[in-house]
């Protein structure tokens, strides 16, 4: 592989138990003086860090091909502890974390400078078994419901924040089990340990074409409204030009079969060029989600 991963370690679909504590963190070949400047490429956990790695390594493949006088590499955290406390120090040159992320990430020294397209897509779903017996939203009172991380904002806050809007007291009606990833939120249902679990489109179509009999038991019970996609930022002591380049490759993918063919694999049509502002409304939904739902640090 061009991008030289060797992955030291897999996140199992199936694996339902307390996230690992360590980093996934992939090797790469050492590179000579006399080769261009390295950069750090991070993406939040929106997959386990093998998938991940398998379709963000080639658009990293690309980027390299693209801007030949740097060199990116690309690292995948096992969870969104770990994505956070790297991207919040500054770890990352370039990240693509969730739009919460995006947004307390301007604090800590980051701009945006783009995202994901699609934003029809950003929204939470609730996934329940077809055997149930959840009908209705207050079914769901005195039951569990796992989400993936209390950082995810499609996955947990934005079906919290419905459930709330739907007569459910997310203190007291019903316990939210916290679980890692998008798969083991998918899994957990699956396997009778919740009532229901929340997730976001990306991930449960993945898990639908990879498991098609598994993920036939389950079907979507209720969906969130939607936000701005998963955004792009950078550090800010990031040469302007390097980035502006990084924005054009990125954007023009879906000019190419081949550049389609690997957003295809990302669940997405395209890439867009956004700022700061671009994210104005997941500000505006935060503040509202804190003085609400629950409190949460912005």
């Amino acid at each position: 592989m061009k991008w030289h991963v060797v992955a030291l370690a897999a996140l199992l679909v199936a694996g339902c138990s307390k996230p690992q504590e360590e980093v996934y963190q992939p090797a790469f070949s050492e590179r000579g003086a006399d080769e261009p400047k390295e950069y750090i490429v991070g993406i939040h956990p929106l997959h386990n860090p093998k998938h991940l790695i398998e379709v963000y390594g080639p658009i990293v493949d690309y980027l390299n091909t693209s801007i030949p006088r740097a060199h990116f590499r690309l690292e995948a955290s096992r969870n969104y502890e770990e994505f956070e406390k790297r991207l919040y120090s500054g770890h990352f040159d370039f990240a693509m974390p969730n739009p919460y992320q995006t947004v307390r990430s301007l604090k800590y020294g980051y701009r945006v400078f783009g995202k994901m397209g699609d934003d029809e897509m950003f929204r939470g779903i609730i996934l329940v078994r077809k055997d149930s017996n959840i009908r209705k939203v207050a079914d769901l009172k005195g039951k569990k419901v796992s989400y993936p991380s209390l950082t995810a904002l499609a996955a947990t806050m934005m079906p919290q924040y419905y459930l709330y809007t739907h007569g459910i007291n997310v203190h007291r009606d019903i316990e939210n089990v916290y679980v890692g990833s998008q798969e083991s939120s998918i899994m957990n249902v699956l396997r009778g340990h919740v009532a229901a679990g929340a997730t976001w489109p990306v991930p449960w179509k993945t898990f639908q074409q990879e498991y098609p009999e598994m993920a036939a038991q389950l079907e979507v019970k209720w969906q969130t409204e939607t936000l701005p996609n998963n955004g792009w930022v950078v550090r800010n002591d990031i040469p302007p030009m390097l980035v502006k380049d990084f924005g054009t490759a990125l954007v023009g993918l879906n000019r190419t079969q081949e550049g389609r063919a690997m957003l295809g694999r990302l669940g997405i049509s395209r890439f867009e060029h956004a700022s700061n502002e671009t994210y104005r409304p997941v500000q505006q939904y935060l503040k509202v989600f804190s003085e609400t739902v629950r409190e949460i640090e912005r």
